[in-house]
């Protein structure tokens, strides 16, 4: 609750709030970019987009074919994005710099590192935690993504089940002949759950030995602490969808799991210090910082009066107001393939109506594939 009261999300009628100076020195020294002249606030962009990854644009490591067109549409001749965008995923396995590669692969037109908000990156904001000792939880390049949010001192799962080797009893094939407890481990201050793990049996046990041992799993304690050390956690996805037919679990479904298994143990609800990833208002607020930047970097004068988030769920078509205010039109949880021509017919509609005509003339121009396309997209 103070993480949000700082960014400005319970503060009525605000919109935009500001980074910690830390974070906000990261996007200084970023002039218009090359090849692209400023111009007058009337031939600026005054919307930004917002789109989700899995399932909207990309199957797994397939993009979708819809994908393709609709991103023509958002590119002039020199292949650069004509309005502010950012892609929020709830991918937390993967560098932020590899996402940004792979996209620009996909969708045959250039996407920069800041650009893409992995679920944990608002992470950044929780400076209070960046020194403290952290427990750090998912696969992929841990350590590395908790040093590129802030985390300076973290233990991942593997260092605390070597360090414990008693603690990690299921799998009989790696459990050690003989086992030293350590009596020197630094006592950890916190848990940092990026995304789902590997081994889902370990890291569950661990995790709860940390929280009932407040940070010293090697000695244990009589009574478990409560209220517990803090938890920040990205990722609420309980299912995703990729190359299978049918979704897979997800984070979510990993977190449910730790929440019944803690309050199954102490009999008290399993609280989180942050919860971020899509779809909740603290990822939001922060794209809508990225997207602000983004628009002051490309040298577009006109203030950022609307924020269009497309994705596959319920909160599909998301309309931001400079109010902070949220517009949520959609009839459910749909199929990737149900949703496309919404947000592509979203795409097409919103540079009809309030992109720059230069803008849309110099799309059209460039890579329109003729009317009788965009023809068949806006009836669909």
């Amino acid at each position: 609750m103070a993480a949000l009261a700082r960014l400005g999300v319970l503060g009525p009628g605000r919109c935009l709030w500001k980074l910690p100076v830390r974070l906000s020195a990261e996007f200084q020294g970023y002039g218009p970019r090359r090849g692209y002249v400023a111009d007058r606030a009337e031939r600026s962009p005054t919307f930004g987009l917002l789109f989700d990854i899995d399932g909207v644009l990309v199957r797994g490591h397939r993009v979708i074919p819809a994908a393709l067109e609709a991103f023509s549409k958002l590119v002039n001749s020199q292949g650069q994005l004509q309005v502010p965008v950012v892609f929020v995923t709830n991918a937390g396995n993967i560098l932020q710099r590899d996402k940004a590669q792979e996209l620009s692969a996909l969708l045959e037109c250039k996407v920069d590192p800041d650009q893409v908000i992995l679920s944990h990156s608002p992470m950044k904001l929780f400076l209070q935690y960046h020194n403290k000792r952290m427990l750090v939880s998912g696969q992929g390049p841990l350590v590395e993504n908790a040093r590129a949010l802030g985390f300076q001192n973290v233990v991942t799962v593997d260092d605390l089940r070597i360090a414990f080797p008693e603690l990690d009893m299921v799998d009989l094939q790696r459990r050690p002949k003989t086992m030293r407890p350590r009596s020197d481990f630094p006592a950890i201050e916190g848990v940092l759950l990026l995304g789902e793990p590997v081994r889902w049996e370990t890291n569950l046990q661990l995790i709860t030995d940390v929280l009932l041992s407040n940070g010293h799993p090697g000695a244990g304690l009589a009574t478990a602490p409560y209220p517990h050390l803090p938890v920040l956690a990205s990722n609420m996805d309980l299912l995703w969808m990729a190359e299978a037919s049918m979704p897979r679990f997800g984070h979510g479904t990993f977190l449910l799991c730790l929440e019944t298994i803690y309050r199954k143990i102490t009999g008290h609800e399993l609280k989180y210090e942050g919860l971020m990833g899509k779809p909740s208002i603290l990822t939001y607020r922060y794209a809508e910082e990225v997207i602000r930047q983004q628009a002051e970097r490309r040298g577009w004068a006109a203030p950022i009066r609307k924020l269009y988030a497309i994705g596959t769920c319920k909160w599909q078509m998301v309309e931001r107001r400079s109010n902070g205010l949220m517009d949520k039109r959609s009839s459910g949880l749909q199929q990737p393939g149900a949703v496309l021509p919404s947000w592509c017919a979203l795409v097409y509609t919103v540079l009809r109506t309030q992109a720059p005509k230069h803008l849309l003339l110099e799309g059209q121009s460039s890579h329109s594939t003729g009317t009788e396309t965009s023809a068949s997209v806006q009836s669909s």
